[in-house]
């Protein structure tokens, strides 16, 4: 029985598999199948469940992306609305100076002038002085030409002084 196959024994063991074969479809197979199916549906699910999560995902993402464009284009525009207030301010600022300024120059040359116009009368006044003084003096003396031109000279000289 070297090369032969023992045919009893082939047989029980086929038999034997086919009972095991059939007390498998029978008790086991039914179970293992549906557990095989509930794990191949709850992996379904998850995938479903993790591509929906994505989507949510990438559509949150899409949203704060664009809130936050929404959110720099606002603070361009409060930017440039800063800007524009402070070239505002600042062209208030030099308008005003120079109002201060000008200001400044009319009462400066306001004083000049009341200063020339006091300097002018105390000049008529003194010049009205010398006058009366020379006339007192051409009154009190009678005067012959060397005399005249003499006092004159000297009313001039005073004049001159007085400069």
């Amino acid at each position: 029985m070297n090369g032969l196959v023992d045919i009893k024994l082939l047989l029980t063991q086929v038999l034997g598999f086919l009972i095991l074969v059939w007390i498998l479809s029978r008790f086991a197979w039914g179970p293992i199948v549906t557990q095989l199916e509930a794990r191949r549906q709850r992996i379904a699910d998850d995938f479903a469940e993790a591509e929906r999560r994505q989507k949510e995902a990438d559509a949150a993402k899409a949203k704060f992306e664009q809130e936050l464009r929404g959110i720099e284009a606002q603070a361009r525009v409060r930017l440039q609305e800063a800007v524009a207030e402070g070239q505002k301010v600042a062209a208030e600022m030099r308008e005003q100076a120079q109002k201060e300024a000008q200001d400044r120059l009319a009462r400066a040359e306001d004083e000049v002038m009341r200063e020339r116009e006091k300097a002018k009368e105390m000049l008529k006044e003194q010049v009205v002085s010398l006058s009366i003084v020379t006339a007192e003096k051409i009154l009190k003396s009678k005067l012959d030409d060397p005399a005249q031109r003499k006092l004159a000279a000297q009313f001039i000289d005073e004049v001159g002084g007085l400069k």
